[in-house]
């Protein structure tokens, strides 16, 4: 179904190591509004959404996601190479070090691991859109927070290329609700749905 190609979706090419900052953007890999929830959540949907371009939206953008928690790492890896360990105590660090190194473990900037609780799957075409809009704005509010706190462009650029694929995967899923309501019966969206036939 996939071809991968070995390479990021948009370049990563931090020259500064910085474990302050990746303390938070790690928060786009494991959490609640990050890009692992966001991917098991679209992909998880595709199942049951009836419709063959709503099926293929969620795809797409669950796919992409994964491409995107495969960016958050590389910056957070290179945010956090060869450290030392002053760095490591200077930016707070020795707890998430002692338990995991330098390796990329989901979790959210506050420090608690990811949790499947990040992500529903309702089986209902516009109660999952719905709630899929509003996860591609908190994501988007996320990386707007994240931008506030960086001042390296090395890690602002893909920051800013991942917080525009947020805003153009919300008007993905607005186009996809609105075929999901033109094809449902008008009189009662939740009464009548071909998912329950």
């Amino acid at each position: 179904m996939w071809t991968y190609e070995k390479k990021l979706e948009y370049p990563v090419n931090i020259k500064n190591p910085n474990p302050a900052m990746a303390k938070f953007i790690i928060t786009q890999v494991g959490g609640p509004d990050g890009e692992l929830a966001a991917s098991q959540r679209y992909l998880s949907q595709r199942y049951s959404m009836p419709y063959d371009e709503g099926k293929a939206i969620l795809t797409d953008v669950g796919t992409e996601e994964l491409s995107h928690l495969e960016m958050v790492s590389a910056i957070v890896h290179q945010l956090t190479r060869n450290m030392t360990i002053d760095q490591i105590k200077a930016a707070g660090m020795e707890a998430y070090f002692v338990d995991h190194t330098a390796g990329i473990y989901p979790q959210a900037a506050a420090g608690f691991p990811f949790d499947a609780k990040a992500f529903q799957s309702k089986g209902d075409a516009i109660t999952d859109l719905v709630e899929d809009m509003a996860a591609e704005q908190k994501a988007r509010t996320t990386y707007d927070n994240i931008l506030r706190m960086v001042d390296d462009p090395d890690v602002i650029d893909p920051i800013r290329y991942l917080r525009q694929r947020e805003i153009n995967h919300f008007q993905r899923f607005g186009e996809t609700l609105r075929i999901v309501q033109d094809n449902l019966d008008s009189r009662n969206y939740y009464a009548i749905n071909p998912e329950f036939d």
